[in-house]
């Protein structure tokens, strides 16, 4: 197989859906996996124990293509542009019960035309969109939906920044709290609210309550990344996704490696840069999953990385001829997977595909 590409860890990946699975189960929860991370119909079959079953998409190509698999109960979880309602529509003259979501009196007033539920978007933390708990607006979009509001959702975006246990779970709880809230606000303005839908990786690892919520939205947990491994919501030897890269010359006055595999690879994402610990644009490890010690892909161009040691850090450059295959642990799960047609799984010779567009 040519380098750069997508290696996957099936044995990572079945074992981290079984974790949150088990976590959820404890608590009562309702799994709604969100798959933009993974874009693969083969990865929403896992989740499902090989069958279909309630998914979250983050673009209308997903949801097309998971209807075309036969997953008929999807949440589109970006805040609908009302020129893409006529594609919405046309999935559920299908018989796809597609959901959108909005957090505006214009958006509603074209969703409740076009005939299509909605949930409505609450901000919990300033994150992103959404209306705050408490605002009014919330009972004016509801009545402008009517029958087409289906209920509410947030998600804890900020949980990305937090570096304790103590601050995750204080996360999970503000975000249920706050779709509780505009949820009990609207029934009592005498809507229907069937829906109160919340999650994101790290809340759904660290919440302690989910007393008021329907729903549980993570997606990122498939893969994990080195964001999550950073915020103590999982280990390195939890990652199950990585970008097989060769060795192609070597820069021994800088300290460098350099290898075929640049940002086109492993994207421009630095998500690590924030964090106690800097992890460059990827660690370095074997084909075995073994990290070599404080080796990280520290520079990238085009199709150029640079590996080199932490600085700082005592190791030594390990030696890496030319023609070694080494693989990159990504910062940004999605980001990374964004870059490629379809996942390689380690050691079997299978390969699937990943769906792309929007």
């Amino acid at each position: 197989m040519t380098t750069p590409f997508l290696a996957l860890d099936l044995p990572k990946v079945e074992a981290n859906i079984a974790r949150l699975r088990t976590r959820l189960a404890a608590l009562g929860g309702t799994l709604r996996p969100h798959l933009k991370t993974a874009k693969s119909v083969e990865v929403a079959r896992l989740l499902f124990d090989g069958g279909s079953g309630p998914i979250t998409v983050s673009t209308l190509a997903e949801a097309e293509a998971f209807a075309d698999a036969g997953f008929t109960d999807i949440l589109y979880a970006v805040g609908i542009a009302p020129g893409k309602l006529e594609r919405v529509t046309a999935l559920r003259r299908r018989g796809v019960d597609l959901v959108v979501l909005l957090d505006s009196v214009e958006q509603a007033a074209a969703v409740a035309e076009a005939g299509v539920p909605a949930l409505i978007e609450v901000d919990c933390d300033g994150h992103r969109g959404g209306i705050l708990p408490g605002d009014p607006a919330a009972a004016r979009i509801a009545g402008v939906l009517g029958g087409n509001l289906r209920g509410v959702l947030t998600h804890a975006g900020e949980s990305y920044f937090s570096y304790s246990p103590a601050a995750l779970t204080a996360d999970a709880e503000a975000e249920r709290q706050a779709a509780v809230r505009v949820a009990e606000d609207l029934r009592a303005a005498g809507h229907e609210v069937p829906v109160v839908s919340v999650g994101s990786t790290p809340t759904a690892h660290f919440a302690a309550d989910l007393s008021g919520v329907t729903e549980v939205r993570a997606g990122n947990f498939v893969f994990f990344d080195l964001v999550m491994a950073g915020i103590g919501v999982c280990g390195l030897d939890d990652i199950a996704l990585s970008v097989e890269v060769t060795v192609i010359g070597h820069r021994p006055g800088k300290g460098w490696i350099l290898t075929d595999g640049g940002w086109m690879a492993l994207s421009r994402d630095r998500g690590t840069a924030a964090q106690p610990v800097d992890q460059g644009y990827g660690v370095v490890t074997d084909l075995d999953g073994r990290p070599y010690p404080d080796l990280l892909m520290t520079g990238a161009s085009q199709e150029h990385g640079i590996l080199s040691v932490r600085p700082g850090s005592g190791a030594a450059l390990p030696d890496l001829p030319v023609g070694t295959r080494v693989r990159i642990l990504p910062n940004h799960a999605c980001a990374t997977a964004a870059q490629f047609d379809e996942y390689h799984l380690t050691g079997s010779g299978v390969v699937w595909s990943r769906i792309r567009g929007w």
